[in-house]
């Protein structure tokens, strides 16, 4: 299964924030495993790294946690047509419109997410715990 993984998701995972942490860390293994293949937004990466960066006062563990995400996932590119599909979406939350763009672009199976602003998808939305039941 070829999934979107929402910024929140992953930040859970690499920051080992509670109460997410074990699912987060459950999906990890399960892209670890090539159970699932895991896709994130370009644009992710930079608010990751912003986000790491400024939570951990480091650059190194920031970059660190960068490498770590480079080596077990895909990246959905992100572009003008994605852009615009995602503006003329009408989602109040333009980062979510974005992903869900991206998500349809790359004719991903679903998005993983903890997020209800996901509801207005027009694709398949789990949380962690409904796709480890799937696989």
């Amino acid at each position: 299964m070829r999934v979107l993984i929402d910024t929140n998701i992953v930040l859970d995972f690499l920051l080992e924030r509670e109460p997410f942490f074990s699912d987060a860390e459950a999906l990890f293994q399960a892209l670890g495993a090539g159970q699932v293949v895991g896709y994130f937004t370009a644009t992710t990466l930079t608010d990751i790294f912003y986000i790491a960066k400024r939570q951990t006062q480091s650059i190194e563990r920031a970059r660190q946690i960068i490498s770590i995400i480079l080596a077990v996932m895909e990246i959905c590119p992100v572009d003008r047509i994605v852009l615009e599909v995602a503006l003329m979406s009408g989602l109040a939350d333009f980062e979510d419109a974005v992903q869900i763009a991206c998500a349809i672009a790359q004719g991903l199976d679903a998005i993983v997410t903890r997020d209800r602003n996901f509801s207005n998808a027009t694709m398949p939305v789990l949380s962690v715990n409904q796709l480890l039941k799937q696989l």
